[in-house]
């Protein structure tokens, strides 16, 4: 219908090869939507015109084409006028009433786009007739005609302006759009609906990746209760294997300790009936020698003294030495160190159980992230630092120093038992989160402390005011329960993270992102500040620093 009116090749723009908006013409002749003229000529150095080529000495100043910009509105509301009557609305437009039927309202069959009303065929005879109604846009019996109506202008909308995102006529961006991004209805629909089936597809993709996800989950539910399954029958096997190892090495050692007693006691009583015996002859012997010296007459005296007198044969009791109580003690000194072992072994299974249990020691990239956004610049203070430590001038490293010099008069604040020191900065009524790197050291202790933390004879407890954790021989444990182990292994950067009003610490691996323990519950009324001990050389050699470090985030 459009088409036998005019032709759509006369209205379109040569640069956006879309009809005209807000046409305007060059002095050569050539017509161009406004915009994209406008565009043209600020992207390249001369004026000249896109078709021709013709330049110009100065830009000219354009000004909108009114008959162009009518004949494109025509031609627009034709187009809309024709999509209108082939849209599946006015297939069904049947049910919509004539307006202007008073009594029993008739069905409309046309719908005036100036007038804003539907008409029956009997209302819509003077649009036939009458010479003005005649230039009226008729279409398929319309609901809501109103709505497709610029209400400024009483044109129909034929513009979408993508800076308001709003409908409008092509009066409406003369007045109140200029320079605005007004596209067809048209070609906004064509492009959202694009947008759309993107969305679509995406929505799609999204629902697809999830479904997948759903199943994998299942699957791993599923695979979770097999593994589980043969976790606890794997590992009551074992137990029972190793209770029944156990009953047998009781049985083994009480049969050791009593063979060992009865070779002892077999032992012993050889070597008391030998001594009786030699007892009883030494006695013989004794009496013998009385009887001597009891012969008052000198030659017989004599005479038995010529006599050769023998003493009976002895064992060299010197040499005598009864080994049952040693042979016990060292059997059960050597069962008592094997107990002592496996209970060792027992505690670490039942301490990894319980962390396992509490979540502990899980590896949780996510989480380590999380808190290391509240990283804070954590600078130690010299003034709280024991005379045996050595800080860097940046106040970022410390070590223990066997050379260093104590004072002779600690000043006040400074640690004087503990080998510690405290960050200058402190810390309340929020979270914060700081990492330090120990490296190798054979020993050290890291945490947090109250302001006023004792700096001297500072005793273990849920009140002392020092929440930390220390490290020796691949074992952790917290100050405030020394010889209690709440993790086992090696680290190298630990993470600290403090959230003051939850009442929690927590300290992570962070090279493995575990957790490595957690205080909670914790109760503050002060500022809290960082502590480092790199503790001494007891143990070994331990001189490396523990060293404050930045967060790597692209770890």
């Amino acid at each position: 219908m459009a088409s036998s009116l005019l032709s759509e090749e006369q209205l379109l723009c040569p640069i956006c090869l879309d009809v005209f908006t807000r046409p305007v013409s060059t002095p050569c002749g050539h017509n161009f939507c406004m915009s994209c003229i406008t565009c043209y000529w600020d992207d390249i150095p001369v004026s000249q015109c896109p078709v021709c080529k013709e330049t110009f000495e100065s830009r000219p100043d354009l000004k909108v084409n009114t008959f162009i910009s009518q004949l494109a509105s025509q031609f627009m509301s034709l187009q809309v006028r024709d999509a209108l009557a082939r849209s599946p609305q006015a297939v069904c437009g049947g049910a919509v009433p004539c307006d202007v039927c008073t009594d029993a309202q008739r069905e409309a069959v046309r719908s005036c786009l100036e007038c804003l009303t539907s008409y029956c065929d009997l209302h819509l005879e003077p649009h036939h007739r009458v010479v003005g109604l005649k230039r009226h846009t008729l279409v398929e019996p319309l609901a809501s005609l109103e709505d497709k109506i610029c209400k400024d202008h009483s044109r129909l909308v034929t513009l979408f302006c993508r800076n308001d995102g709003a409908l409008f006529c092509d009066v409406c961006p003369v007045s109140h759009h200029v320079n605005h991004d007004m596209v067809p209805v048209r070609q906004e629909h064509q492009r959202i609906k694009a947008l759309l089936g993107d969305t679509e597809a995406k929505v799609q993709q999204m629902i697809q990746e999830r479904l997948q996800k759903v199943r994998d989950a299942k699957a791993a539910v599923e695979q979770g209760k097999t593994e589980t399954d043969d976790a606890i029958e794997n590992s009551v096997r074992d137990l029972t294997a190793l209770v029944s190892e156990i009953h047998k090495s009781q049985t083994e050692f009480a049969k050791v300790i009593e063979e060992k007693q009865r070779a002892a006691e077999e032992h012993a009583a050889g070597l008391i009936g030998g001594m009786e015996r030699e007892i009883t002859e030494l006695q013989s012997a004794m009496m013998k020698l009385r009887d001597l010296k009891k012969t008052e007459d000198t030659l017989s005296f004599l005479q038995g003294s010529l006599n050769p007198f023998v003493l009976p044969h002895t064992m060299d009791v010197s040499a005598i030495a009864f080994s049952g109580p040693v042979e016990i003690r060292r059997v059960q000194s050597s069962f008592s160190k094997s107990v002592a072992q496996l209970q060792m072994t027992l505690v670490q299974m039942s301490t990894e159980m319980k962390r396992a249990s509490e979540g502990s020691g899980v590896v949780d990239v996510a989480q380590l992230r999380y808190v290391q956004q509240y990283e804070v610049d954590v600078v130690l203070d010299p003034d709280t630092a024991h005379p045996l430590l050595i800080l860097s001038a940046d106040g970022k490293q410390v070590r223990y120093e066997t050379g260093a010099a104590p004072f002779p008069n600690p000043q006040p604040g400074r640690f004087t038992e503990h080998l510690a020191v405290l960050g200058k900065r402190g810390f309340s009524s929020r979270r914060f989160y700081f990492e330090v790197f120990v490296g190798g050291k054979v020993e050290w202790c890291v945490g947090v402390a109250a302001a006023s933390v004792k700096r001297w004879a500072l005793v273990p407890g849920p009140c002392c005011g020092l929440w930390a954790i220390s490290f020796f021989n691949e074992k952790f444990e917290t100050f405030n329960s020394p010889n209690v182990a709440v993790h086992f292994g090696k680290v190298e950067r630990v993470g600290v993270f403090v959230d003051y009003d939850a009442g929690r610490i927590c300290f992570y691996d962070v090279q493995t992102a575990t957790l490595i323990h957690s205080f909670t519950e914790c109760l503050f009324s002060e500022e809290l500040h960082p502590y480092l001990n790199p503790c001494d050389n007891e143990y070994g050699p331990n001189f490396g620093p523990i060293v404050v470090l930045p967060v790597d985030h692209t770890a």
